[in-house]
């Protein structure tokens, strides 16, 4: 028994070297060295690939970046940190770093110029995805500069480096460190360079890694000191790189508990026959929830406010406006609502249909039309808006598209413009 199961062992390690399809060590070093380099044609390369991205980023096209990400000759003094550092090779080590940060100023400030002429200036999906790294960046970032290096270690290499590259995403980020400098938004310029950073780092450091399991061998000239030094360096390193990036993720996934524990408090306790949540969100320490239909009674509300801190919402309170009595059509949408998973493309048509009957009982039927159309012009994050009221007050509900989010500064001047466009200073705005 012992005996197969070694030999198993053995058999499924064969699969796992690496020694059989290794590339010549020199030849290695020879060729990351030269990729290290930033001048003439690799510089022409970089500053064309950087124009692409943000171009790609501008008008939203995953397949330009992608475009831009496969050209981009970034990788090499990164690779060239991790190998320099590996072998002990200290000439590498500085003539990488000097290239790497000569690449990344280039590059912010190609991405600078060309947003600050860019016409269109607004944020769009694709840049904002770069502003808020996390843990799972690191990650990516690790595994992507460790699947470079074997591919550069061996002979037969594949897409792999292709692959690396669209992985790690190093482009995108400077790109959009740079619309944040060309439109003064320092989270963005942070937060985008952060996460330059952090795959820098650990495509770096995976390639460290890759280094010494296989065994390079290292220069012999270097001293001791010199080594513990560059050793504690990366440490630190690492280590500060880590941090933020872990809080980042921690206040995501506490954000999500949150988001999870609001919606699971209006299923269970403020949702009743009749009455159907058409909106809810958090302002500063407020829940606001919009219903319509059958009014939820202030006992019922009571009840409700009792038992929020059964939802870790101890520290909210809670603010629900409600509609006049339009039972009958709530009581229709709730029941459409309900068959959401069989007849999805029906409720929705029904829905507008019923959106449409509710619109009809307030006297801002007509505004509602011109003003929807007119904010789908001004603010392309707007899908429509529908303004009616509700417990006696102005609300506008403003429909964002799918896959779209409205940055600060977008949101407060549609505020601001509606209750300019409706005459209403007490218009109550609630984005979905």
């Amino acid at each position: 028994m012992k005996f197969s199961l070694k030999l198993a062992l053995l058999r499924i390690r064969r699969y796992f070297r690496l020694a059989s399809d290794r590339e010549d060590e020199q030849l290695v070093v020879e060729q990351v060295s030269a990729g290290v380099v930033f001048r003439g044609t690799n510089l022409w390369i970089l500053m064309f690939a950087i124009l692409i991205a943000s171009l790609g980023l501008n008008v939203n096209s995953t397949a330009v970046i992608i475009g831009a990400m496969l050209i981009s000759p970034l990788m090499g003094p990164i690779i060239g940190l991790g190998l320099s550092v590996g072998i002990n090779d200290y000439d590498l080590l500085k003539r990488a770093l000097k290239n790497y940060l000569i690449a990344t100023l280039i590059s912010v400030v190609t991405a600078t110029v060309y947003f600050l002429i860019s016409p269109l200036s607004e944020a769009r999906s694709e840049l904002l995805a770069r502003t808020s790294p996390t843990l799972y960046d690191v990650l990516i970032a690790f595994c992507g500069g460790a699947a470079g290096v074997l591919a550069l270690t061996t002979k037969s290499k594949g897409q792999v480096i292709p692959g690396v590259a669209i992985a790690t995403a190093l482009m995108p980020p400077l790109c959009t460190a740079g619309y944040g400098l060309a439109t003064a938004q320092w989270s963005y310029f942070f937060g985008a360079f952060y996460l330059y950073f952090i795959n820098s780092v650990f495509i770096a450091l995976s390639t460290f890694f890759g280094v010494k399991l296989l065994r390079f061998h290292t220069r012999a000239d270097e001293s001791s000191d010199r080594l513990q030094y560059g050793s504690r360096v990366i440490t630190i390193v690492v280590v500060l790189t880590l941090i933020p990036a872990a809080i980042m993720t921690v206040n995501i996934v506490r954000q999500n508990i949150f988001e999870r524990n609001v919606q699971s408090f209006i299923n269970r306790e403020l949702q009743q026959s009749g009455t159907q949540i058409i909106d809810r969100g958090v302002q500063h320490d407020t829940l606001r929830v919009v219903a319509v239909g059958r009014i939820i009674s202030e006992a019922e509300l009571a009840e409700a406010r009792s038992r929020m801190a059964d939802y870790g919402l101890k520290n909210y309170s809670l603010s629900i406006i409600q509609g006049a009595d339009n039972e009958g059509i709530a009581a229709q949408l709730n029941n459409l609502v309900s068959a959401a998973d069989a007849e999805n493309r029906m409720l929705e048509g029904r829905v507008a249909e019923l959106e449409g009957q509710l619109a009809a009982y307030t006297q801002y039927d007509t505004l509602s039309a011109h003003v929807s159309s007119e904010a789908a012009a001004l603010f392309e994050a707007v899908e429509s808006v529908r303004i009616g009221l509700l417990d006696g007050s102005a609300v506008a509900l403003v429909t964002l598209r799918d896959g779209v989010r409205m940055a600060f500064d977008d949101r407060t001047r549609l505020e601001a413009w509606l209750r300019t466009r409706s005459g209403d200073s007490a218009l109550e705005v609630l984005v979905r």
